[in-house]
């Protein structure tokens, strides 16, 4: 606003000492201070109120005014409540100075001459902004992207002072503004995201009010495709309505540090255009996955009808140059498949299940969209399959503990993941071991189809599993019929358990000692505090009430898995 518009407002009090030919100067904000130097909270284009009693006498004004002007101050203001009228010091330091003087009524309090300019200053912001962001998007919908969803982020810091990062449904920081500051701790991105993923599967309209830390946050969906953000306040609604479980585990979300309950309606408006701006940057990179996507099927197709290894090889070298651009080796590779499967089987799982490769299997240190242009993802029915280059093998590295691995996979999405998947839907996991070579691609394959049939087994809504465990029992464990399970665990532990339950002698928590420390009567009696007599009393009577015997292997045996499948 322009300092005129001060003069034409009755209700501010107003009486204008000198500056006439400065009254075209632009308020950018206001500030009310009695310190003799306040430059250092001043930012510059400030309309400043002081009550004078930084004042003692006349000598003061002078440096208080040049401290002012150096500063960038547009105008001051001065009440006259303490002194009824406004020094001659003062005006004439002003004049020197060039800075318009204004006296302000007794009967006028600062609070509202601060209300008035701050209203009116954030209703030109936002419109200016509204009109910046318009432009943007026009120019990225019929040309290259201008800067990425860091440079809208930046407009909302520099131009609303609003703090904003935009997410990953897996909580990985996408983008954020310089005025945002250090980047969100990992924890706050993982809660935020999946705040906003609960949030969206009961059906309520954004922007979502977040608790996290102490600190308000609004969350605002980012949906591409056409599918428009709803917003409180008659915003838009998406176009087209499909079910939310096609998109909810792909789109990425606003995060503002701020309370969107209070904002006018304009202000969500201006907000929704900013996601819609980002969403035309994330088309965008949908669009580049398009041949990573195409040569990955071609390869998959391939490996899968059993072509042979030359002719896969082949196009392993077309592929690697686009997947690792400048790296100048043949790669190694890693195949991960992952099933999300949805009760009802109403929603088609392949199409999700691949979007979500794309954005799990993205480094979760790395910021930006650039790091997935290194994953090729495929798709069939409700299966997903992603190849995963690597590179060159070093003489440091064995092939068991190289690159991707299933537990740091897991760790990484369960969390924000769950809030997505409700209570009807479901994420598995399988990874394989690296392979140097076309000729071992098809294991892959089948390694991480198997490691991700051994994930399904298991409890819980996001489960994976890697090439590690097929070296093992725990493969066999998940396909044992629960029949089967509970007549052999009954057989082995339900005497024990009776036992256990009628004495109180702690026969199953000794058996399990006993066994993990290997048959040690010293190690074990050590571990659970006991005399080696107490523990060998223990043993027997577990011997005695099973008619096994704990010296042999076979036994032994027995027992262990007869716990694993308790």
């Amino acid at each position: 606003m322009r300092l005129r518009a001060l003069l034409d407002t009755d209700a501010l009090g107003l009486r204008l000492l000198g500056g006439e030919d400065e009254l075209d100067r632009t308020v950018r904000g206001v500030m009310t201070t009695d310190l003799r130097d306040p430059s250092r909270y001043l930012s510059g284009g400030e309309l400043v109120l002081t009550g004078l009693a930084w004042r003692r006498d006349a000598a003061d004004s002078e440096p208080f005014v040049r401290l002012l002007v150096q500063a960038g101050v547009v105008a001051l203001a001065a009440g006259e409540a303490e002194l009824s009228d406004i020094p001659d010091d003062l005006a004439v330091a002003c004049a020197r100075h060039r800075l318009p003087l204004f006296a302000v009524h007794e009967s006028v309090a600062f609070a509202t001459i601060t209300e008035h300019v701050v209203r009116q200053v954030s209703g030109e912001r936002a419109g200016d902004l509204a009109a910046v962001v318009d432009r943007h998007r026009r120019m990225m919908t019929s040309g290259p992207a201008g800067g990425g969803p860091d440079v809208v982020l930046d407009l909302l810091g520099s131009d609303l002072d609003l703090r904003a990062w935009v997410l990953s449904p897996t909580g990985r920081l996408i983008a954020g503004s310089k005025a945002s500051g250090p980047a969100l701790p990992a924890e706050a991105c993982a809660g935020l995201a999946a705040e906003h993923l609960a949030a969206t599967r009961t059906g309520r309209r954004g922007p979502h009010r977040v608790l996290l830390g102490g600190t308000t946050y609004s969350l605002f969906p980012i949906r591409s495709s056409g599918h428009l953000p709803a917003v409180a306040g008659g915003g838009r609604s998406p176009q087209g309505a499909r079910d939310v479980r096609e998109t909810v585990l792909s789109d990425w979300l606003l995060a503002v540090e701020a309370d969107a309950g209070d904002w006018p309606e304009e202000r969500l408006d201006l907000l929704q255009g900013v996601t819609q701006l980002i969403a035309v940057e994330r088309d965008r990179r949908d669009a580049a996955r398009t041949v990573r996507r195409r040569l990955a099927q071609e390869v998959l197709e391939l490996v899968q009808t059993g072509a042979p290894p030359a002719e896969i090889a082949a196009r392993l070298r077309v592929a690697a140059p686009v997947l690792l651009p400048g790296l100048g080796a043949a790669p190694h590779w890693q195949v991960v498949v992952a099933r999300v499967e949805w009760d009802g089987g109403e929603v088609a799982g392949g199409p999700v299940a691949q979007a979500l490769l794309e954005e799990i299997l993205v480094d979760p240190l790395a910021t930006g969209p650039e790091p997935s242009d290194r994953i090729a993802v495929a798709h069939t029915g409700d299966e997903a399959i992603a190849l995963v280059p690597l590179p060159t093998v070093t003489a440091e590295h064995d092939g068991s503990e190289y690159g991707i691995h299933a537990d740091a996979l897991l760790e990484s999405v369960r969390a924000p993941l769950a809030g997505g998947l409700d209570d009807d839907g479901r994420v598995t996991l399988g990874v394989s071991a690296a392979v140097h070579s076309a000729e071992g691609l098809r294991g892959a394959l089948e390694e991480a189809r198997h490691a991700r049939r051994v994930a399904a087994a298991r409890p819980g809504r996001v489960c994976a599993a890697g090439h590690q465990e097929l070296a093992s029992h725990v493969l066999l464990l998940p396909f044992v019929p629960d029949d089967v399970r509970r007549a052999f665990t009954a057989r082995l532990l339900d005497p024990l358990r009776e036992y256990d339950r009628r004495h109180r002698a702690e026969l199953i928590p000794t058996l399990e000692a006993f066994l993990d420390c290997d048959g040690s009567w010293t190690r074990c009696a050590t571990r659970l505090h006991l005399h080696v007599n107490t523990l060998r009393y223990r043993v027997g009577r577990i011997e005695q009430l099973t008619g096994r015997d704990l010296s042999r292997l076979e036994d032994k045996l027995d027992f262990f898995l007869a716990l694993r499948m308790s």
